[in-house]
């Protein structure tokens, strides 16, 4: 059992009146960490703790950043088996999964240090003589980022590795799924020395959090918001943040299309559908979810396919080697079990897997899937995929469309001017050519559309979030006017 605590201006710290909430293992129901419950005046302290840590912080100059940065990265690295533990004990997830989370988290600070030279800035011609107009990018101040359980290490971090590289402070308010792998993110970035204040780690109870982010984005230090999770709970942060008219970055919910075209590469999309599928029981944004494939391959597809899932072995990560562990809660299997019920009751076909007890799934495949069946449309978040049969390409785009989601895609097809074509027409901030749905490199510009959320993680995409685009001028020598 972990105890956790806030941290909150340098310092570890319990919540007022030493209130404490428990995450439960999703498997055995034991518990996995005893957590501090903050209060709405513990969140203002953390929003006023990074309030107090910003002119120094900001006043750093590049270099000294990304050396603080860099050594995150390289305790957060050394701090894989820690967080794998706690990504077993609390979700459920495999130590295949764990141990890429902080890979690529490390990464990602990494890229983010990288990142602290390239904020530039430009001179604009102007009109006026003896003036020089310069348009410069400065940090903003105090970021609040809110981070899911799904990948916790990989978004954990990336709510707050490009907003410090800008030279802001942060808040990141954990999952309250995950609150023991995001309170170890931030003891890693306090132990590479950015700074008292500097990075503040509030966790909650779940029936506070509503209260804790309302205070945390009302706070007038709070100048950035980025949220990544549910489009539900997106939709509720976009309007308390439209309240204060503060921006936000949200990265949301999806239902990811891969197309199959009747000149794919079977085997190789194949491929690509289990990893896209079943990855972290397919409890990713960009999980493949629904597979669009041409009547003409459809058959001998879903016969490849349906092989490669049952080899795919499931159980209690905790106990030996598997590809599946476990859904983070008993109320998420009970959803996909119910998407998966709908579906065959109204006609679609179980190829593998099907309708389970408990919290660990098999990789499961549901064909013949129509838009009159609950998982056409919803997202299942969990180790289910659909296929569509369509006639022509026009149709595959079509259905690959039709959905309020557009965060993730994939395109199989040998003629790649012909999948080039065909992904330039998908709705999403995201498609890959013969590669899988789930895809994700920290230089890269991250993000969806529609109900998938609006802005952009990642590279140099994410400096115009954590930014402010100032107009500057300097009159050299004497300016007419007027009167």
């Amino acid at each position: 059992m972990n105890a956790i605590n806030l941290l909150i201006g340098g310092k570890d710290r319990p919540a007022a009146q030493n209130a404490v909430y428990q995450r439960s293992n999703p498997i055995s129901g034991e518990v996995a960490s005893t957590v501090a419950a903050a209060s709405v005046e513990d969140a203002l302290a953390a929003a006023d703790a990074a309030a107090a840590a910003f002119p120094a912080w900001s006043a750093l100059g590049p270099s000294e950043r990304r050396a603080r940065l860099n050594k995150a990265a390289d305790i957060l690295a050394s701090k894989a088996q820690e967080f794998t533990k706690l990504m077993m004990a609390e979700v459920g997830a495999t130590a295949g999964w764990a141990g890429f989370n902080a890979m690529l988290a490390a990464g990602m600070l990494r890229e983010a240090a990288a990142m602290t030279t390239q904020i530039a800035g430009e001179v604009i011609p102007t009109d006026k003589p003896n003036n020089l107009a310069m348009a410069l990018r400065e940090p903003v101040g105090v970021v609040l980022g809110i981070a899911p359980w799904n990948a916790p290490v990989i978004l954990g971090v990336r709510a707050v590795a490009m907003p410090l590289a800008c030279g802001n402070t942060v808040v990141l308010k954990a999952s309250e799924v995950s609150p023991g792998v995001h309170r170890l993110i931030g003891q890693c970035l306090a132990e590479a020395g950015l700074g008292d204040g500097v990075v503040n780690v509030v966790t909650n109870a779940p029936e506070d959090a509503q209260s804790i982010v309302e205070a945390l984005i009302g706070h007038t230090a709070i100048r950035r918001v980025n949220f990544t999770g549910s489009t539900r709970v997106g939709r509720v942060i976009a309007q308390i943040a439209a309240k204060h008219l503060k921006r936000v970055l949200l990265e949301l919910g999806g239902k990811a299309p891969l197309i199959i075209l009747d000149d794919a590469d079977l085997d190789e999309a194949v491929k690509a559908a289990a990893f896209g599928a079943y990855m972290n029981q397919g409890q990713i944004c960009m999980s493949t979810e629904r597979i669009v494939v041409d009547e003409k391959v459809a058959d001998a597809f879903v016969e490849k396919f349906a092989a490669k899932a049952r080899t795919l072995p499931s159980g209690d990560p905790r106990k030996g080697e598997v590809v599946l562990g476990s859904l983070v809660a008993s109320q998420a299997a009970d959803r996909v079990n119910a998407l998966i019920a709908d579906g065959i009751a109204k006609g679609a076909k179980l190829v593998c897997g099907g309708v389970m007890p408990g919290t660990i799934l098999p990789a499961t495949i549901v064909d013949h899937v129509t838009p009159n069946m609950r998982i056409y449309g919803e997202e299942s978040f969990g180790p289910v995929v659909t296929v569509v049969r369509v006639g022509s390409t026009e149709e595959a785009i079509r259905v690959a469309n039709d959905t309020e989601y557009g965060l993730a895609a994939a395109v199989f097809g040998r003629d790649i001017a012909r999948a080039l074509a065909v992904a330039r027409r998908i709705e999403s901030g995201i498609c890959h050519i013969n590669a899988p749905t789930v895809h994700d490199e920290p230089q890269m510009p991250f993000g969806g559309m529609k109900a998938s959320g609006y802005g952009r993680f990642g590279g140099k995409a994410a400096i115009d979030e954590f930014t402010e685009l100032r107009w500057i001028t300097i009159q050299t020598g004497p300016r007419p006017y007027p009167f």
